[in-house]
């Protein structure tokens, strides 16, 4: 898509996410909000440039808890229902694409049957370039995606997952391996007119 009309909607998408994400500790150029977002940064929340938000109908959640560090790359695309809670470190990529609805926390918050009883668990999650999430996945705490790695929608990623390759389940086990052009694909373009109201390694054979 093409034209004035969407280089005028592109300008006022800018314009919202830097108003909207403007108690993020950084916020890149050119990074764009369709809808809502809700953000609460006590730490560090640093947004690259290009990152396309589209919080709608439901709102995205990003959170950097106390002294925690928050870091979402260049040209990543984040959609609807999204919720991202780091207490300790989350680094999220280049060019990725996280599915609406995912959840991605480096912590369990509280012990196992006693919600009462916070722990202090937190462990560093980092996903890689090129990755591609689809809808509703989970990533829990510890957890490294590789570069150019693809979780199918539903799954639930408690182990390491190595770059290239496709997972899927719960948890999430290895489907097959990716060649470098398989990789996660580039998330698309925003178009405005059209936004509807593993800590262990995974085997690789």
């Amino acid at each position: 898509m093409s034209g004035p009309f969407y280089a005028v909607a592109k300008a006022i998408q800018a314009i919202r996410a830097q108003l909207a994400l403007r108690r993020c500790s950084e916020v890149g150029s050119l990074t764009r909000l369709v809808g809502g977002v809700i953000v609460a940064n006590a730490g560090t929340l640093r947004i690259g440039r290009r990152v396309k938000l589209v919080g709608r109908p439901v709102p995205i959640e990003l959170v950097a808890l106390s002294g925690a560090e928050l870091t979402i790359g260049d040209s990543t695309s984040i959609n609807r229902g999204v919720s991202i809670c780091a207490k300790r470190s989350i680094r999220i990529g280049k060019n990725c694409g996280i599915g609406n609805d995912c959840l991605i926390f480096d912590t369990d918050f509280h012990a196992p049957g006693d919600t009462g009883r916070v722990v202090s668990d937190a462990a560093p999650v980092t996903i890689g370039d090129n990755v591609w999430l689809a809808a509703r996945v989970v990533v829990l705490k510890g957890v490294t995606i590789g570069d150019g790695a693809v979780v199918c929608a539903g799954s639930v990623v408690a182990t390491n997952v190595a770059p290239f390759t496709m997972v899927g389940g719960v948890p999430a086990r290895l489907i097959r391996k990716l060649t470098p052009n398989e990789g996660a694909p580039e998330p698309p373009a925003v178009d405005p007119t059209k936004v509807s109201p593993q800590r262990d390694q995974v085997a690789v054979p």
